[in-house]
């Protein structure tokens, strides 16, 4: 199956068609999410072409961890096809709410604030931190208490992503942080020297050092100002689509750690030594 990403003339053409149906009828069944789903055999899902967690190719093949094991699981429950939804990360909640996509496939961190606005599956992944630094490192930077400790230092962080609270806990003045809204914008910020360094996870920083030019990265870490940073990613869903979460949670209990899963994340930087070592239910109470 070619998971590509579609555009809307196939959902705009399928919305006319079902409001003629019921226009014939009089009446219709208010179909759940995952009976929609199920039925037209497909599904969208918001990603923020952040790599190695969800992104498009060049040719339009929406891939990354968070894609790939979503594609997996919504093949067991019977939905063959994925309609991939580009959206900035800190946009990507409100656009679930609005119902521009039916589940956030980005690797997003599973926290007590989210947890509030959205129902997560359990975790696919756990993993730390690291930064990207200009190459050499001159600054010497090893965490966020290096750019803590030194006021002339800037952190460029994603709108949205966990690390400007990381920054906060770390006693990381806000006029140190740069904003923005991607990957691509970290890396042109460090690059440029705008910032000194680019916060996310681990897997991330080591993609974006790979693939540009004149930027690395740190070591990874896993605490900041004595907490653990080890982040734990899931799916997203509506809290009202609680028929589709449960049977996706369902598959996908069964599935991570199982040789099909660590085959299918391996090539994207994970694996074995990424497994989740927590549940929703602790993540969501702040555990």
């Amino acid at each position: 199956m070619n998971h590509t990403i579609r555009f809307t003339r196939r959902l705009v053409i399928a919305a006319i068609a079902g409001a003629a149906a019921i226009a014939a009828t009089g009446a219709a069944h208010a179909q759940s999410t995952l009976e929609k789903a199920k039925e037209n055999g497909y599904i969208r899902v918001g990603f923020a072409n952040e790599a190695p967690y969800g992104y498009a190719t060049p040719s339009g093949e929406l891939t990354g961890e968070a894609p790939e094991v979503a594609k997996a699981i919504l093949t067991k429950m019977g939905i063959p096809e994925v309609d991939g939804v580009l959206t900035e990360f800190g946009s990507l909640i409100p656009g679930l709410q609005a119902g521009r996509f039916d589940i956030i496939a980005a690797g997003m961190f599973i926290t007590p604030k989210r947890c509030e606005q959205v129902q997560f599956s359990e975790p696919s992944y756990g993993i730390g931190q690291a930064f990207l630094v200009k190459e050499g490192n001159p600054e010497g930077i090893e965490d966020y208490s290096s750019i803590a400790d030194n006021g002339d230092l800037k952190l460029a962080v994603m709108a949205g992503a966990v690390e400007a609270g990381y920054a906060k806990d770390a006693g990381i003045d806000q006029s140190q942080l740069v904003i923005l809204p991607d990957q691509a914008s970290l890396v042109k910020a460090v690059q440029a020297g705008r910032a000194n360094a680019a916060a996310l996870t681990a897997n991330s920083i080591a993609n974006m050092a790979e693939k540009n030019d004149g930027v690395e990265s740190t070591e990874p870490f896993g605490e900041v100002a004595g907490k653990s940073v080890k982040g734990h990613g899931g799916f997203a869903f509506r809290k009202e689509d609680k028929a589709l979460y449960e049977a996706f949670n369902a598959e996908l209990k069964k599935f991570v750690g199982s040789e099909e899963h660590i085959a299918l994340v391996t090539p994207f930087g994970f694996g074995k030594g990424y497994l989740p070592n927590k549940t929703t239910e602790e993540l969501c109470a702040g555990e």
